[in-house]
């Protein structure tokens, strides 16, 4: 693989898939400020579950390197639709992990906190055995076996977890649009995890290409952890909004048909083993969310 040196070096053919989402359209954005020759694809124009669609991308495109952003991510769907769900998060993966054994590319593939059980007390090790309680889990943990076993030597899994970006819909932007619209309004205080911004992760994603370690399984999120509740009187401050006007609850007042890991806080410690530095504290990137725009 050729790896990205930066803007000004040879250029590096990167293809995004789910270039859409809210970290493609990160990736795609940094990408080509940097001036890599970046393709962004998202349905309809590329289906990653289907062989024809992906070989065909590849003919015209020719990368040297795939992100796979895309992915069926409604928690909740997935358990009444957890064949599609697969079809997209497990056989996908695999289409795209085949390909690129084919074509000789290295593949990124983006999976998620979900793949554990969420019941653990300290943060989850990349090595730690998967244990998904959810039908999302389950498809993801499918898809990280998947891209294992094709591509075992030329792929990077990295998961992350309680994404928002300046695309899309989000939690941010949903306390933001609450704040306007309610008095009040009541958040978990027993999940924890760790906000991520999506432009940290693409960049985090970018220098990993840089360094190109082993093959491997990175876990990239933002520093540190906080609860929901935490992470929404965080956004009410950064609007200027009285944070006491978020009240505390817990999971047992809201039902929905997929389980919420109480504990999704990941480790970092491959980051560190590879002579990298994990990403920023969760608190800075939400800073930088802002300064971004995110809040308007």
């Amino acid at each position: 693989m050729a790896t990205i040196e930066g803007k000004g070096s040879a250029v590096v053919r990167v293809l995004v898939t789910g270039a859409n989402g809210q970290l493609g359209s990160a990736l795609v954005d940094l990408l080509q400020a940097r001036g890599d020759d970046v393709l962004g694809a998202d349905l309809p124009d590329l289906d990653i579950v289907n062989p024809v669609s992906v070989a065909q991308a590849f003919q015209a495109f020719a990368p040297e390197v795939v992100i796979n952003c895309a992915a069926f991510t409604a928690v909740d769907d997935a358990e009444s639709q957890e064949s599609l769900a697969m079809a997209i998060n497990a056989e996908g993966p695999r289409v795209l992990a085949t390909q690129c054994l084919v074509s000789g590319a290295w593949l990124v593939h983006i999976s998620t906190d979900y793949v554990f059980s969420g019941q653990a007390c300290t943060p989850y090790s990349e090595d730690a055995p998967g244990d998904p309680k959810s039908a999302y889990g389950r498809t993801k943990w499918a898809g990280e076996q998947a891209v294992r076993s094709v591509l075992p030597d030329a792929s990077y899994i990295v998961r992350t977890a309680w994404l928002y970006g300046l695309t899309g819909n989000n939690f941010v932007k949903t306390m933001v649009r609450m704040e306007r619209e309610r008095d009040t309004v009541s958040v978990v205080t027993d999940q924890i995890g760790q906000p991520t911004f999506a432009a940290d992760l693409a960049a985090q994603i970018v220098q990993l290409l840089h360094a190109h370690p082993p093959a491997g399984t990175f876990h990239a999120t933002n520093s540190g952890q906080c609860s929901w509740f935490e992470f929404a009187q965080a956004i009410f401050r950064q609007i200027g909004a009285d944070p006491d006007r978020v009240l505390p609850t817990d999971s047992a007042s809201f039902t929905r048909p997929a389980p919420r890991p109480s504990y999704s806080v990941l480790g970092h410690e491959q980051w560190i083993a590879c002579g990298m530095l994990p990403m920023q504290p969760w608190s800075k990137a939400l800073d930088d969310a802002f300064a971004a725009g995110i809040g308007r």
